[in-house]
């Protein structure tokens, strides 16, 4: 059990000594239960990032996503970084360029990179699929990677590799890597909150583990509020709703006073 947050420097030393495991979470709900339940690391985007969950996350370390395309310049992404070390954020998702990187880690905030299949760039990869399966490709992630490292990077998002490359590039990099679908062998694995609650919004990726089937439950949830909500309406139409029991009690007096103040009808 953890007694404090881990900084930077536990998160190296954890590296190759013990499985590490992260979350993406998007509400205080999912943050809090991630910290109940023992989760090491967080993430969580910027726009969702305050103060309500940096509590909620209780004493899991948080990387925060700067997300590409929101900051724009190297100066934006500064300010942003800070931004979100104010409020508590442990260390900061960065996939703009390496010029960034090394101004944000030479300020001293704690960079992560991202390698692999990158969403908003898998067009350069050939979409969303599994990137690093020949070896010019799996050397071009190497590169990637060793240029994050050059930069000063902490940690790198290593997405969608084959459990071979993600162990070896875990193996030689001083990055501490956080595997999404990426094998065994990356210091970290990283799944998103939806999927493991069986809530999946779009494509359920291949790396994905299902634990519970949250979807069934909003849906039970999303019919009891239809039917609570058509209850409300009917009872309104009957007149059944507003019961005596819901209304504010006033003295007779006080409503015989009022009436004799009114202008006559």
């Amino acid at each position: 059990m953890r007694t404090r947050r881990m900084t930077i420097a536990d998160l190296r030393a954890a590296k190759g000594q013990r499985a590490l495991t992260m979350l993406y979470v998007e509400t205080p709900d999912e943050a809090a239960a991630a910290a109940a339940a023992g989760v090491d690391i967080l993430s969580i985007i910027a726009p969702v990032w305050t103060d309500t969950m940096r509590e909620a996350a209780g004493d899991c370390f948080v990387q925060v996503g700067l997300l590409y395309g929101g900051p724009i310049s190297t100066d934006d992404y500064l300010r942003a970084g800070f931004a979100a070390l104010n409020t508590g954020g442990d260390a900061f998702y960065c996939s703009a360029a390496l010029e960034t990187v090394r101004r944000m880690a030479a300020e001293g905030l704690p960079v992560v990179g991202h390698v692999g299949l990158v969403p908003h760039k898998a067009t350069w990869t050939g979409g969303f699929k599994a990137v690093g399966k020949t070896a010019a490709s799996a050397l071009s992630v190497w590169r990637a990677m060793s240029d994050l490292e050059a930069a000063g990077a902490v940690a790198v998002e290593l997405e969608v590799v084959p459990a071979r490359i993600g162990a070896e590039l875990s193996r030689r990099s001083s990055l501490v890597t956080f595997g999404m679908g990426a094998g065994s062998g990356t210091d970290a694995q990283y799944l998103f909150a939806e999927d493991v609650l069986g809530c999946t919004r779009g494509h359920r990726p291949r790396h994905a583990k299902t634990y519970r089937n949250f979807a069934a439950e909003y849906e039970r949830l999303q019919q009891e509020r239809i039917a609570a909500f058509g209850e409300f309406v009917a009872d309104v139409k009957a007149g059944r709703y507003p019961g005596a029991e819901h209304d504010v009690a006033m003295d007779e007096a006080e409503f015989a006073a009022f009436l004799a103040g009114l202008d006559p009808v």
